[in-house]
């Protein structure tokens, strides 16, 4: 196996990025008076969740401070999910795109969780 030298190397960095971008998009078709409450939140914190890997990974040299931002990811991924409900039982998403986009959030909430489980494989190797 290849040595990551670049958080955007990371599968969940990838996988978070691309499923923020496809919330992005999707949002701009919810209603104009959900812009400052539901839309932006959204936007935000799956967004949060790729700034957040990436200083996890600059910090990586202190398990602890690598642990902690690792777990303010998931926070935020977690949060997405939540919003994602809400944009559900506002009528904003229909069953089956829910259905998708909440099962992409909760991979990505378990690769999380992973990453805090093997941080010392993430560690070991820092500058």
């Amino acid at each position: 196996m290849a040595k990551i030298e670049s958080f955007r190397e990371l599968n969940v960095y990838r996988r978070a990025h691309r499923h923020a971008s496809v919330l992005f998009e999707r949002s701009h078709q919810f209603p104009k008076e959900e812009k400052y409450a539901l839309t932006d939140q959204i936007r935000r914190s799956s967004r949060a969740v790729t700034a957040l890997l990436a200083e996890a990974w600059a910090r990586r040299r202190y398990k602890a401070v690598f642990i902690n931002k690792v777990n303010q990811a998931l926070g935020e991924a977690m949060e997405t999910q939540a919003w994602l409900d809400h944009a559900r039982s506002c009528g904003y998403l229909d069953e089956d795109e829910y259905e998708k986009l909440n099962d992409a959030w909760n991979h990505i909430g378990a690769m999380l969780r992973r990453m805090i489980q093997r941080a010392d494989g993430f560690c070991s190797s820092s500058p």
